[in-house]
C-alpha cells in the first residue's frame, strides 16, 4: 500500500490537540452549476441513500441530478447570506468561539471545521491538522441525535483518510448529545427568550429532520433519540403533553419516512383553526437550507394556507454563549486526558502531599 508523504518533522516540535467540528455541507453557491456536484456527492453516499448501487445510480444519474439542481438552487438563493451559505456561515462563527472558548481553559489547542459533503473536505482538513502537528483529534460531529447517514458517515471519511498516513493521529469522537443537559438547557433557553419577546403560543412543535422508517426496523437510535430531546426540552420548559408536539421533515420520495410529518401535522393544525404555532428544529444546531427555507418558508405556507392563525419560527442555537459554552463543555468532557498535565515533578509533590495527609489522619 502507499501512503501519504508525511509532513516534515523537526525533533522537539510540540505535539497539539484538535476539535474537528463536522457538519453536514453546503453548495458553493445558490447555482444549479454549484449544485449539481453537491447533490451528487451528498446523494451518492451509500449511507445515505441505501437503495440497491445500480439502481439508484440510474435514477440519480437520469433523471434526478437533471432536474433537483435547478429547483434547489432556488430555495438556496432565497436564504443565502452576504457571507454565503448560512449554514457555512453559522458553523465558521461556532468554531472561531468555541477556539476562543476552548483557548481559555487550554493552551495550543486547535479548532477547525470540516464539511461532509463540499468544502472545506474532512480529507482537506485532516491534512492541514496533520501538517501543524496534531497528534491527538477530537471529532465534535454537530448532529445531537446519532444517525448512520449523519455521524457515521461523517467518521467514515475520516477513517479513509487514516487509513492513507502512515502516522495517524489518536481519535476520540463525540457519538451524540441528544440528553445533555447543557445542550438541552440551551435549546430551552432559546426558547424562553423568544416567548419572552413574543409571548406564547397554543402549539410549540418540534421538527426534527427526517429518514426511512426502515433506518428505525433497522436499529438506527435517530427516531427513539430525536423523541427523547423533545420530551426534555418539554420538561425543561414545564410543558405538558398537550402543549407540544414531536414531528419530522424534509421527507424525499415515496417511501414511508418517521412520522408524524412536520408539513402534514402543520396543516392540520391549520385546519383545527389553531390561533398560533411555533416551530423550532433541536436537531439543527445552526440554521440551514431545512429551517429557513423549509420551515420558516414552505412549511409556514401549509400551516396558514390551511386556516391557521399566527406561525412564528424559533431560530437555531447558532452562536447563542449558552450554546457555545455547552459546546465547550462537550468538548472537553471528552478532551479528558489530552490537554496539558503537570509535569512529574508537580505529580510526585501532589503525591507526597496525599501520603503525608493520610499520615496525619
Amino acid at each position: 500500500m502507499t501512503y501519504n508523504q508525511e509532513p516534515a518533522f523537526t525533533h522537539g516540535t510540540p505535539e497539539k490537540t484538535a476539535v474537528l467540528v463536522i457538519n453536514l455541507g453546503t453548495p458553493e453557491a445558490p447555482t444549479g452549476q454549484a449544485l449539481r456536484p453537491y447533490l451528487k456527492e451528498f446523494l451518492s453516499d451509500p449511507r445515505v441513500v441505501e437503495i440497491p448501487r445500480p439502481l439508484w445510480w440510474l435514477i440519480l444519474n437520469g433523471i434526478i441530478l437533471n432536474t433537483r439542481p435547478k429547483q434547489s438552487a432556488a430555495k438556496y438563493a432565497s436564504i443565502w447570506m452576504p457571507e454565503g451559505s448560512p449554514l457555512k456561515v453559522h458553523t465558521e462563527r461556532q468554531t472561531t468561539l468555541l477556539q476562543g472558548y476552548l483557548g481559555e481553559k487550554a493552551k495550543g489547542i486547535v479548532v477547525d471545521y470540516a464539511m461532509r459533503y463540499g468544502n472545506p473536505s474532512i480529507p482537506d482538513v485532516l491534512r492541514k491538522l496533520k501538517a501543524q502537528n496534531c497528534q491527538r483529534i477530537l471529532l465534535l460531529p454537530m448532529y445531537p441525535q446519532y444517525a448512520a447517514s449523519t455521524v457515521a458517515t461523517a467518521c467514515d471519511v475520516v477513517f479513509a483518510e487514516l487509513q492513507q498516513m502512515r502516522n495517524a493521529p489518536a481519535l476520540r469522537t463525540v457519538k451524540h448529545f441528544h440528553d445533555d443537559p447543557r445542550y438541552i438547557q440551551a435549546v430551552a433557553q432559546n426558547i424562553r427568550d423568544y416567548w419572552t419577546l413574543h409571548g406564547r403560543p397554543d402549539k410549540l412543535v418540534m421538527s426534527f429532520h427526517g429518514l426511512p422508517r426502515y433506518t428505525l426496523d433497522k436499529g438506527d437510535p435517530y427516531h427513539c433519540e430525536c423523541r427523547k430531546s423533545g420530551r426534555l426540552i418539554a420538561e425543561a420548559l414545564g410543558l405538558d403533553k398537550e402543549q407540544y408536539l414531536v414531528t419530522f421533515q424534509s421527507r424525499f420520495g415515496r417511501a414511508e419516512w418517521l412520522k408524524p410529518y412536520t408539513a402534514a401535522t402543520l396543516a392540520e393544525l391549520g385546519k383545527q383553526k389553531t390561533q398560533r404555532v411555533d416551530v423550532v428544529c433541536p436537531g439543527f444546531v445552526a440554521d440551514c437550507l431545512e429551517t429557513l427555507e423549509e420551515i420558516n418558508m414552505e412549511v409556514r405556507n401549509e400551516f396558514l394556507h390551511a386556516g391557521g392563525g399566527e406561525y412564528h419560527y424559533i431560530p437555531c442555537l447558532n452562536e447563542r454563549p449558552d450554546w457555545i459554552h455547552a459546546l465547550t463543555g462537550l468538548a472537553l468532557d471528552n478532551l479528558h486526558g489530552w490537554l496539558d498535565q503537570p509535569d512529574a515533578a508537580q505529580l510526585e509533590q501532589g503525591r507526597l502531599h496525599a501520603l503525608a495527609a493520610g499520615a496525619k489522619s
